[in-house]
């Protein structure tokens, strides 16, 4: 496939590549220049970027709920050794 580009150096995608790829005005695309090519592709959203992060991680044993109320008791029990040096 051929096209022009534009003045601007713009370039239309064809509606059936958007369509095929998932492409939808607003969206995100990269561009690369390697190997003497242009390629250009759909850009990740962050959702995609964070569950992808999120599945490379091991699991873990750790709960972040039970994690956060041990902190806010040891801050707590911090807080009242403070107020009682004042007493």
């Amino acid at each position: 496939m051929t096209y022009r580009v534009g003045p601007k150096g713009q370039v239309v995608l064809p509606k059936a590549l958007r369509d095929r790829h998932g492409i939808q005005p607003g969206d995100m695309v990269e561009v690369d220049d390697a190997s003497g090519a242009i390629t250009v592709r759909k850009a990740m959203t962050q959702a995609e970027m964070a569950d992808e992060l999120l599945g490379s991680l091991p699991p873990s044993d750790i709960d972040p709920l039970e994690e956060l109320m041990k902190e806010r008791r040891l801050d707590r029990e911090r807080e009242d050794r403070k107020f009682e040096d004042l007493i």
